[in-house]
């Protein structure tokens, strides 16, 4: 318990699902939150997102633990708005350590009726907004004197996903970030890490759904999801766990890693 006291932690995507799970979590370990989500429905993403009522509850499991909180309604593809509601946020909370890049989507289709909307709107919050949370954060950490940024990526970032070319794209293009990003704030004393989750349960984007009968149209590609561990989906709190670990001063050396919690499925 508390290794992370007195450290201030921004968490995108906290609405539901692993954003929710590492703010908690990060509370529970003394962090205080800076809490952003959407909070209305994006024309463009088609099925749900977290609502206002979803971060207010999160909101209350952060609080429950005695810490303070911060929390913007912002869509990460919105730099100047994403810039503001951080700053405020730091300002509020009196300063910034740790971002948890976790905001993101994710849509199944086959190449042969691959829409380019969902290649921009994935490529678009999947990417683009970690880019844009990195950049409207920096200026934080670095005032601070060094910082942690753990971006969630996925087993999709390491290996091939088939159906889910927009989403594995966006994942591998995120580790690019990473890797740059590790080297040039090396000497600010910025360490900047990926997390890779297999499936976790309760938090499966229902934009993947139409992932199951292609699978069953082509089931030589099963064997792409499959855990080399006995389990089929891990808990959030397992993912949760990993970005505390990269969040606290125990991985203090620790830069440029692709950490993967996939229970095997990328081996």
């Amino acid at each position: 318990m508390n290794r992370l006291q007195g450290k201030i932690a921004l968490v995108t995507g906290a609405g539901h699902g692993q954003g929710r799970s590492h703010a908690v979590r990060m509370a529970e370990e003394g962090a205080d939150l800076i809490l952003v989500d959407v909070g209305d429905q994006p024309a463009d993403v088609s099925y749900p997102m977290a609502t206002a009522a979803e971060l207010d509850e999160t909101v209350k499991l952060v609080e429950a633990h005695d810490r303070r909180v911060h929390v913007a309604h912002v869509d990460v593809r919105d730099r100047e708005g994403l810039t503001a509601a951080v700053a405020a946020g730091a300002t509020a909370l009196g300063g910034l350590d740790v971002v948890s890049a976790n905001a993101g989507v994710c849509f199944a289709e086959s190449w042969d009726t691959a829409d380019s909307a969902v290649w921009e709107t994935t490529l678009g919050i999947n990417m683009t907004g970690v880019w844009n949370t990195c950049l409207a954060a920096l200026p934080h950490l670095v005032e601070r004197g060094g910082g942690s940024i753990v971006i969630t990526s996925s087993y999709a970032g390491v290996r091939g996903a088939p159906f889910l070319a927009a989403y594995t794209a966006s994942k591998h293009g995120v580790v690019g970030l990473m890797r740059s990003l590790a080297l040039e704030l090396a000497e600010h004393a910025v360490r900047v890490n990926t997390v890779h989750p297999t499936g976790v349960s309760d938090t499966f984007m229902a934009g993947a759904a139409p992932l199951f009968p292609l699978l069953e149209k082509h089931p030589k590609l099963g064997s792409a999801y499959v855990n080399a561990l006995d389990v089929q989906t891990v808990e959030p709190v397992d993912i949760s766990n990993a970005v505390v670990f990269l969040a606290s001063d125990e991985s203090r050396y620790i830069t440029g890693l692709e950490l993967k919690v996939d229970a095997g499925v990328s081996l």
